[in-house]
């Protein structure tokens, strides 16, 4: 069993949605993916110790994903970067990093999109469908962004990216929206 970007993706969801109860069909469209892909990335979870089941349930494990994120995520899931393009705005250009960096720090990073507002070096997302699935969910989009800083941003782009993502991963243990 391997896993594939699309499970950090499910994942993430699921922590954005904040413990509310989900279909694999309603995942699907808001993620942009195939309920079968849905499914898959689900058991792939689940059998990786990243998710657990409970009551028939699929829950993160918030413990081990924050642990995979901080330690393992760059070098399982490298981003590929390219020329510069249209798209949106990730890593620490985007919320909540992007308050602490100042608009000149460096290159802007974007997922390519043809609606994108802003230019910027071209930034591979986890999976192709993260720029859509982005647009429908602004917490998914912030989780989304911490994640890419940690698979390629520097030493300070990573810590803050850390500490943003124990501090949104606390608010969903603690029931509340991160």
């Amino acid at each position: 069993m391997n896993l594939k970007p699309q499970d950090i993706v499910f994942l993430l969801k699921l922590v954005a949605n904040s413990k509310k109860t989900w279909t694999f069909n309603k995942l699907a469209v808001e993620l942009g993916m195939s309920p079968s892909e849905v499914h898959a990335a689900a058991q792939r979870a689940v059998a990786s110790g990243l998710a657990y089941k409970l009551e028939g349930e699929i829950h993160p494990n918030i413990r081990n994903l924050g642990e995979f994120l901080e330690h393992g995520i760059r070098y399982v899931f490298v981003p590929k970067r390219g020329a510069m393009e249209r798209g949106m705005a990730t890593s620490y250009v985007a919320a909540p990093l992007a308050q602490y960096f100042p608009d000149d720090y460096d290159s802007t990073l974007v997922w390519p999109d043809p609606q994108g507002e802003i230019r910027g070096e071209a930034f591979s997302p986890l999976y192709k469908s993260v720029p859509e699935a982005a647009k429908r969910d602004a917490v998914l989009y912030q989780l989304l962004a911490l994640v890419d800083a940690l698979r390629g941003g520097r030493a300070r782009e990573r810590e803050l990216a850390i500490t943003e993502l124990k501090r949104m991963f606390d608010q969903y243990e603690e029931g509340e929206k991160p």
